[in-house]
């Protein structure tokens, strides 16, 4: 009876200890996915409150974790972002990384979950932008990030790089946003896409307020890529890719613009140009070779485009990517290799050299995560970079030269090999000798980025409590090498006729041949330092959230040039609280000094306010099965900046000082004012009672999650700038006898919306994605002290930043009966085909007087928006992303292209086709002149073009290898082949030239690529 007491009691305590191990911790599995169902790899796994329970998903995105039912797991991913989640024992969990796990980087030493931020960010990863096989971060992002507009900019492969704006222009002294790479001010231009895992537009106060003075337009943060716990993936991108210039100009023929010579020239009273014997000539080309046997070449027909350009160029881009990690170390590296070979069209004439346009640039990335121990860690960001670029001749602008020389200028060469080169057109205009005979010059740049943070967990002192330590030192340089050499060149021009044939003929030589120079330069250089600490606390009590974070950071700038030294600093206080994960508030303190600023002035302070609501947290929304997430937020607050006023585009960097003049040399002097250097007279006077330029932020926004994919953003936001630096010379009149000082007296207000949609659904193997971003931005200028104006429609008060001014042209004057009846216009004599404009003051004259605001901005459209389509079934997909404008102005002024013939530049056809003539007087655009016609030749309406446009930014179709396949190679754990399209289409209303870029330089392109991705 004993033993089968004892018995029982061990079977009970048996029972009781399994009992007891499972309500403590069951193991849970589940699968971590990103939107489109696939396994995210690498992502940390733990139970909340206990670290060291943390483990990594596999390659297929399973997890399993020791945990119980009332515990939460915490996921996070650096490229997916973060995410908390009650445990669910029953069935094997399944975890979205959806839009509320996005996180958001303020630049307080930590991130927040969209959920918890109260911050207007906007953020896109690298799947999103890196389908362009671009050269570098910054032309990738046409069309993405809510908020941020991108405008494309023309020139050489190695030179060209968009232009970017944060909620428009704001300001009278400068609107470019500050660029962040890993959080410090750095040059985009050298970050290969391949190594960036996120961008993220910083827009409103809360956003911005930690950068201190250099927040004020926004700002752009760029986060590279990091390894992850536990995991080891190596992966190898390239891409080959076919580049065509499209919409390139197409220039008259000889006869034709000899013909167009003829015909200004008579509209001009000037005679003619050429007469019937070279008409005759440039037809049949029956005078080409001449006399004696042949050896001069006097009247051509050059299609210098055609002569100089090829028409396809070709870039070819490497990438290695190395990232992984331990349970204590994490480690990211790649090697990318970029090469260009441009549009040259005989570039290998000569031995030993080619003069092709060519470029290529070598990125080395290693960013390192060490836990020295549990509670210190250690991280080190390094880049490095080294690149190459060569151009024809002495960095000759071969595309200006296109667009000046006409067809009928002179050939290509003599008929004895020499350069081809006159009088009025200089043999050093000739751009195929140029493109091969003036040998070639080169660059070269390095870079080095490199940042190390410490952090010390000092939570064995008071829990939560922790410091950070950080150090940063970038440098860049630019060495030049010219290795141009010069050619003889000579033309001959014919001076007499006899019954039809030359008769005699004038030779002009010019030029001398030199060997290639051995010249050599550093061309520019920059130096950086950074510095800062903190000290931060991080709480939780109950249903209370807190971390606050104490800050100095320091910067020291250095550049080419003269005084362009920098040092900035901030102190600045962060608090973040959080009520039952369902209310959230943020307060930013930061005082802020410069070296640009006045003595007594160089400090600043800026307070930050902002605050979250999430709504479907609450009882009354809980339960509504199609409201996943839904945020509101707002935030303001005042951020300062260091601009200094400008004198033109001079920066006046001793605005606070009394400035005198002594015999034309200006100095500023001390209480004495001495001077041995003859007379003193005052100059420009002294700014008094300066201060800063400030932007007073307002932001609201909501951010949600509907329907179980649909991600919606939409924010309005209010800006005042005030105190922006304004000459005060409209202020007072000439009376005052001095040159009068500058002021910070500018006021400019903005405002707009932002709306952002994407829809992910998953159906079987069908995923969809499908979304868009649409931004309106406006502003107006408030007070800029501008002068008193005779009439209304001369004050740009009131009209919007970079507005557009001009006259607004009536039509074309018929002929003399219709001038002579028509209101006098006092630009210059007119003629029949030359413009007329509209009396916009009534004063019975037409005048300077009658300028107007017309059109919009021709620096940045107010509306820009971009559309984005995704499908994919059993690994074959499809991307499309549309680009687009609108409220949008072009001022149409490109020489020869619509300016022609002035200052013996060549026509366009489009022109020469288009232009008034007695038959022609509905025509597009006014009479032909050869001289500068200052009645036509100014902004008006003629030339003002509607600038908004439709581009296919991306089109990709691809298919990714089935796994099946993969796991047989034992090797290679994913692959995925693609063919890519850049800019295929634009839809537009000036169609003859591209709307982004119509000026004398190179056109943009249109890039088919054929590239592959394969993981290990």
């Amino acid at each position: 009876m004993k033993k089968k007491k004892i018995i029982i009691l061990a079977l009970l305590a048996c029972l009781g200890i399994s009992g007891f191990s499972q309500e403590s911790a069951n193991n849970i599995t589940g699968v971590v996915v990103d939107k489109w169902g696939n396994p995210v790899y690498g992502a940390s796994v733990l139970v909340v409150g206990a670290p060291k329970s943390r483990v990594e998903t596999d390659k297929e995105g399973k997890f399993e974790i020791a945990a119980n039912k009332s515990q939460k797991l915490r996921v996070f991913s650096a490229d997916k972002g973060e995410l908390i989640v009650n445990v669910q024992s029953e069935t094997p969990m399944t975890i979205v990384m959806n839009y509320a796990a996005q996180t958001i980087d303020i630049g307080a030493n930590r991130t927040f979950t969209r959920a918890e931020s109260t911050a207007s960010v906007a953020t896109v990863y690298n799947e999103d932008f890196d389908k362009r096989a671009s050269k570098n971060i910054s032309n990738s992002l046409f069309g993405q990030g809510l908020g941020l507009t991108t405008l494309q900019n023309a020139g050489n492969y190695a030179d060209y790089e968009p232009t970017f704006y944060i909620r428009g222009l704001q300001s009278l002294s400068s609107s470019n946003p500050l660029v962040l790479v890993d959080g410090l001010e750095r040059d985009m231009s050298l970050v290969s896409p391949e190594e960036v895992e996120s961008v993220s537009i910083l827009k409103d106060a809360a956003a911005v307020a930690l950068y201190g003075y250099k927040g004020i337009n926004g700002a752009i943060l760029i986060t590279t890529k990091r390894g992850n716990y536990n995991t080891k993936e190596v992966k190898f991108t390239y891409d080959h890719v076919m580049n065509r210039e499209i919409r390139r100009p197409e220039f008259a023929n000889a006869v034709t613009y000899a013909n167009a010579m003829n015909e200004a020239y008579a509209n001009d009273g000037l005679g003619t140009r050429y007469n019937d014997w070279e008409l005759d000539a440039f037809r049949t080309g029956k005078h080409v070779n001449l006399y004696p046997a042949g050896d001069i070449n006097a009247y051509a027909d050059v299609n210098w485009l055609d002569e100089t350009f090829r028409d396809q160029g070709v870039s070819n881009k490497y990438s290695i990517q190395f990232m992984g990690g331990g349970s204590k170390f994490r480690y990211y590296t790649m090697v990318n290799l970029l090469t260009d070979k441009g549009f040259i069209k005989n570039p290998n004439e000569n031995e030993g050299y080619s003069t092709q346009n060519k470029y290529s640039r070598a990125n080395l990335r290693t960013n390192l995560d060490v836990d020295l121990t549990s509670t210190t860690k250690l991280k080190l960001n390094i880049l490095g970079t080294l690149s190459e670029l060569s151009t024809p001749g002495n960095s000759a602008n071969l595309w200006n030269m296109i667009y000046t020389l006409p067809s009928a200028a002179f050939p290509i060469r003599q008929s004895d090999g020499e350069w081809s080169g006159g009088g009025t057109w200089d043999g050093t205009m000739n751009p195929v000798a140029q493109a091969q005979g003036a040998a070639y010059s080169k660059g070269h740049s390095r870079s080095l980025f490199t940042d190390l943070t410490l952090s010390q967990n000092l939570s064995s002192f008071l829990p939560g409590l922790g410091a950070n330590l950080r150090l940063a030192y970038d440098n860049y340089s630019s060495l030049w090498e010219n290795h141009s050499k010069g050619y003889t060149y000579k033309s001959y021009s014919i001076t007499g006729w006899e019954f039809g044939e030359p008769a005699t003929y004038h030779q002009y030589s010019g030029g001398a041949d030199a060997g290639m120079s051995t010249d050599a330069d550093v061309k520019a250089w920059t130096r950086q330092f950074n510095f800062a600490g903190s000290i931060d606390y991080e709480r939780s009590f109950g249903m209370h959230d807190i971390y606050s974070q104490l800050k100095w950071d320091y910067e020291y700038r250095d550049a080419t040039g003269v005084n362009t030294t920098i040092y900035r600093q901030n102190v600045s206080w962060f608090t973040h609280y959080g009520f039952n994960k369902r209310y959230y508030a943020d307060l930013a303190l930061v005082s802020s000094a410069s070296n640009l600023l006045a003595p007594g002035h160089k400090w600043s302070f800026s307070p930050t306010v902002s605050a979250a609501w999430i709504l479907s947290e609450e009882k009354f929304l809980k339960d509504i099965s199609w409201i996943n997430f839904l945020k509101l937020r707002a935030s303001f607050g005042i951020i300062n900046a260091d601009y200094l006023p400008k004198d033109g585009s001079n920066t006046t960097l001793d605005y606070w000082d009394q400035i005198y003049n002594m015999t034309g040399v200006s100095y500023p002097f001390d209480d004495g004012y001495g001077s041995d250097f003859g007379s003193t007279s005052f100059a420009r006077l002294a700014s008094e009672n300066t201060t800063h330029e400030k932007a007073y932020k307002y932001n609201i926004g909501v951010d949600a999650t509907l329907f179980e994919g649909l991600n919606l953003t939409i924010d309005g936001y209010y800006q005042r700038r005030k105190d922006i630096w304004v000459s005060s010379a409209g202020k007072y009149s000439a009376v005052v006898g001095l040159n009068t000082p500058f002021e910070n007296a500018g006021i400019v207000d903005s405002w707009g919306t932002e709306v952002g949609i994407d829809y992910t659904k998953k159906l079987g193997d069908f995923v969809l994605n499908i979304g868009g971003n649409f931004t309106l931005n406006r502003n107006e200028i408030k007070e800029q002290l501008e002068e008193p104006r005779t009439y209304q429609n001369l004050v740009q008060t009131g009209h919007p930043l970079n507005q557009t001014y001009g006259l607004v042209a009536e039509g074309f004057f018929k002929d003399e009966e219709d001038i002579a009846t028509s209101l006098p216009q006092k630009f210059s004599t007119v003629k029949p085909g030359d413009i007329k404009y509209k009396d916009i003051n009534g004063d019975k004259v037409i005048d300077e007087n009658d300028v107007t605001a017309i059109g919009y901005s021709t620096l940045i459209p107010e509306i820009y928006y971009s559309l984005h389509f995704g499908a994919e079934w059993k690994g074959v997909g499809v991307s499309a992303m549309f680009q687009g404008t609108g409220h949008y102005s072009a001022m149409l002024n490109t020489k020869s292209m619509f300016w022609p013939l002035i200052n013996n530049t060549t026509i366009s056809n489009h022109y020469y086709e288009n232009r008034w003539t007695p038959e022609n007087q509905n025509a597009k655009y006014p009479r032909l002149s050869s001289q500068s016609n200052a009645n036509n030749y100014q902004n008006n309406t003629v030339w003002l073009a509607d600038r908004s446009f439709l581009k296919l930014r991306n089109l990709e179709i691809y298919y990714k290898l089935p796994q099946t396949w993969m796991k047989r190679t034992r090797i290679l754990s994913n692959a995925k082949i693609y063919v890519r399209g850049v800019d295929l289409f634009c839809f537009d209303k000036i169609d003859i030239v591209d709307p982004e870029s119509y000026g004398a330089t190179n056109p943009l392109t249109r890039s088919v690529i054929a590239g592959l991705i394969i993981g290990f």
